[in-house]
């Protein structure tokens, strides 16, 4: 239960009518009904892409051209330049830039309410992770140490926990663009990895994430320190930003 002096996340609303009663249990049939009746507050017309957002709407773009903070482009953007504008909103909120995974919508990503499911946020964010991941290890020891590190050989990092924030509906045909950035602490044996992905077709991010990641020795089965070394390289080549402590991002009560 929530209690008064709580940060409470902003939710979708919807008018419901108090005279017909939308959704008739929880069966999948109920909800894509009230999805197809006009009056239903929970209707998608046909050829929409799915349910507003709990963000704000989105303003056009100025004089019909690229801005940076909205992050928009023309409807009639080329990809290229879609992919294009996705990178340098990335890159200016700090995200690796050599490190940026690209995540290609399948139609067989969505599930029964016509969106990508959210379980297949993971792996599309695992990918990125990887991709990460072998920045670092490359950094730390080039090739072989990529290797060793993927293999699951030495010292390599292990994910602890993570907490995703599904901020937009992506339907298909679409493309994601995966971004990570470290945080350090005083701990020496632990960081955060923010994740970011960005929409290039609705050119908003659509879900962001914060892991846990360990350093873990795989010959000895356990987390370790890595050593000055590792985490010189994570602050000064990786572009690790600090944080106090490593906890949850958002207050609780």
């Amino acid at each position: 239960m929530l209690r008064s002096g709580c940060a409470r996340p902003r939710l979708l609303r919807a008018r419901l009518r108090s005279d017909r009663v939308f959704l008739s249990g929880s069966s999948i049939e109920s909800l894509q009904a009230a999805f197809r009746d006009p009056p239903s507050p929970f209707h998608i017309p046909p050829g929409e892409t799915g349910p507003a957002s709990p963000d704000d709407p989105q303003e056009p773009c100025g004089n019909g051209g690229f801005n940076l903070e909205q992050g928009c482009v023309p409807h009639d953007a080329s990809p290229e330049e879609r992919a294009r504008k996705a990178r340098e909103v990335l890159v200016s909120m700090g995200y690796d830039t050599d490190s940026l995974w690209e995540q290609s919508i399948a139609w067989g990503h969505h599930d029964a309410f016509r969106h990508v499911n959210n379980a297949h946020y993971l792996r599309f964010i695992e990918s990125g992770r990887i991709q990460w991941m072998s920045k670092l290890g490359n950094a730390l020891g080039g090739k072989e140490r990529v290797d060793a590190m993927l293999a699951g050989e030495g010292v390599s990092v292990i994910l602890k926990s993570i907490n995703i924030n599904f901020r937009r509906p992506v339907t298909f045909p679409d493309t994601l663009l995966v971004g990570h950035k470290a945080i350090v602490s005083s701990s020496r044996t632990q960081f955060l990895l923010d994740s970011v992905l960005y929409s290039y077709a609705q050119q908003r991010v659509v879900a962001d994430a914060e892991s846990v990641i360990v350093w873990y020795d795989y010959d000895r089965l356990k987390k370790c320190d890595p050593g000055d070394v590792a985490w010189r390289v994570l602050r000064d080549s990786m572009g690790a930003g600090y944080r106090e402590s490593i906890g949850p991002r958002y207050p609780t009560c």
